[in-house]
């Protein structure tokens, strides 16, 4: 079904925007690790709305509950669910958009879909159903760090036209904490606050790219065809809201160069590893992860709910004008870090145990 996403490590997500409660229920995870509430809160905790002056100002703790699955703080293999109360809740902010469709949001397809929609917010569509996929991704994380030391690192990378130069191999996640923008570049990120709380006073928004590193991921995940390893983290990183495009390694940048310039050269390392000189393939080739370190981009659009008066229709087809209220990001990308980290460690934990489970059901007795 759409509301949920994995083969082994498989979640769905449940919720609105503005109802009852929104979470997660995770099947497939192995049985005896580790988890607690606390563990998971610390990915929540980056995801929040109202952290900073730069995103919404909707104040919600999104604390979480673990009501299933996990016994004396060991996962017991059942499915685990996770819940998040809303509390912050104003619906009556959207009264206007029950009627009023928003340019470049899912009001109109919500409709055209389903011939009904919770405008509360956007209900399913908000950004808000993402707690579900961080709260999982946190399980997710901890099963591959403790199984095979892989580590994933998210940030911003650019806004509009302002690009922060990162080094993907060395970035850490205290650089990336360091600012409320999320970006490693001290500098850069100060230019690019500046440039948000600019953009929130006129009314308007902004988007940007979000990079992605995961280190140490072994070698052999993924499938040479439907699921190879990039495909499916493109399906999960364009699940998100406002996404609008994926690159992995040089990306577009690559059709530029000629074969000889884009290839990764072969080589022995001191410790006898076959590894790749560059890393233009950005980790995977022929859909498999070759060991590399996996770096990807996602693009971002401007947040489609905006202060400023803009040409619409009502549900009943008939043109009006609207300058939508509520509390909204003038840019999603600081919150849109742990989202992404969210997708690729889902997407690479789901593939880790199908590996394992494949590669168990031929080793030799």
């Amino acid at each position: 079904m759409a509301n949920t996403f994995g083969h082994l490590f498989r979640i769905t997500t449940f919720g609105e925007s503005h109802g009852g409660a929104v979470g997660v229920v995770v099947d497939g995870c192995p049985p005896q690790l580790e988890i607690s509430a606390a563990e998971i809160q610390v990915e929540l905790d980056r995801r929040r709305p109202g952290q900073s002056k730069i995103t919404t100002p909707r104040k919600e703790a999104d604390k979480c509950e673990i009501v299933s699955g996990v016994f004396e703080g060991k996962t017991l293999g059942t499915p685990i669910a996770i819940l998040v109360w809303n509390k912050d809740t104003r619906p009556q902010d959207y009264s206007e958009m029950a009627e009023k469709y928003r340019p470049s949001h899912a009001d109109a397809t919500y409709d055209a879909k389903y011939g009904i929609r919770n405008w509360q917010g956007g209900g399913r569509s908000s950004a808000r159903e993402t707690i579900g996929r961080v709260a999982a991704s946190a399980i997710a994380k901890k099963i591959l760090r403790q199984s095979a030391g892989v580590e994933i690192v998210g940030y911003v990378k650019r806004i509009k036209d302002l690009e922060a130069s990162v080094d993907s191999d060395r970035v850490t996640l205290e650089e990336v904490e360091a600012n409320i923008v999320r970006c490693p570049e001290a500098e850069c990120a100060q230019r690019m606050i500046e440039l948000i709380e600019s953009t929130r006073r006129q009314g308007d928004s902004i988007g940007g790219v979000v990079e992605c590193v995961a280190r140490n991921v072994p070698k052999g995940l993924g499938e040479p065809v439907f699921d190879k390893l990039e495909a499916d983290i493109a399906k999960g990183v364009m699940s998100l809201p406002a996404s609008k495009g994926f690159e992995i390694g040089s990306g577009f940048a690559g059709t530029t160069l000629t074969g000889s310039e884009h290839n990764d050269e072969f080589y022995i390392d001191p410790n006898g590893n076959i590894r790749t000189a560059t890393n233009r393939s950005g980790g995977i080739q022929g859909g498999i992860s070759n060991g590399e370190n996996i770096i990807i981009r996602v693009a971002f659009k401007p947040t489609a709910t905006i202060r400023k008066e803009q040409r619409t229709v009502t549900r009943s087809g008939a043109e009006t004008i609207l300058a939508a209220k509520g509390r909204h990001d003038p840019c999603v990308l600081p919150r849109a870090v742990p989202m992404v980290e969210a997708m690729v460690a889902l997407v690479l934990c789901d593939h880790f145990l199908r590996h394992q489970g494949q590669c168990a059901a031929i080793a030799p007795a």
